[in-house]
């Protein structure tokens, strides 16, 4: 509830740019991002082409905002669960955990990978935005866990980013899976089955 005497139109433009991110990411998943259109995106979101320029400069600045909304606060709380003195299976399990629960919570974010797939060749700069916003530092984060647990003794030598790389390689295969296959028809896949059943085969493998 707003504080007595707030006017209402404060809040609301606070409340903008989550709108419109939000609005970007439905636009984008369902159309690419050589298709999109900045007026559908402002028309989604309730505002005018002119007010989502006061946000966002270039359609490229409003898709790097839309990724880093979908990644920054998960990697926020894997680095604040996992950045405790915890077992390295326990740690491994939260950061995956978290991962699968954002996919879950957020079906449009699948649509995304697969417009960086579709469109990295002829616009790299989108390539270019989610391996620094989301590959770059996530597979730092779970670099650092791994390394963590070969000091502790708790992991085998090895290359800890290749590692990372193991343990996340089935989310990937998941998001394409549902945005490629689930259209046509084939079996929904059980993502977070999935995963736990790779963490223990492949924690297996990493212990030392």
């Amino acid at each position: 509830m707003l504080p007595p005497g707030e006017p209402k139109w404060r809040r609301r433009a606070a409340d903008r740019p989550k709108e419109i991110i939000a609005a970007a990411l439905e636009v984008f998943s369902e159309h690419g991002f050589t298709r999109a259109r900045l007026d559908d995106i402002a028309r989604a979101a309730g505002v005018s082409k002119g007010a989502l320029y006061l946000y966002f400069e270039t359609k490229q600045d409003l898709f790097k905002a839309v990724v880093q909304d979908a990644i920054e606060p998960r990697l926020l709380k894997i680095r604040t669960g996992a950045g405790t003195e915890i077992p390295f299976d326990e740690a491994a399990r939260l950061g995956v955990g978290v991962l699968v629960s954002a996919i879950q919570s957020n079906p449009r974010i699948g649509g995304v990978l697969k417009l960086i797939v579709a469109e990295s060749r002829n616009l790299p700069e989108l390539a270019l935005i989610w391996h620094q916003t989301v590959i770059t530092p996530l597979l730092s984060l779970i670099s650092d866990i791994i390394r963590r647990g070969q000091r502790s003794g708790e992991v085998r030598s090895g290359d800890p980013e290749l590692f990372a790389m193991g343990l996340l390689g089935p989310l990937v295969l998941g998001l394409l899976w549902r945005e490629t296959f689930e259209p046509i028809g084939a079996d929904p896949l059980p993502l977070e089955t999935l995963a736990s059943q790779h963490l223990d085969t492949v924690l297996k493998g990493m212990k030392a």
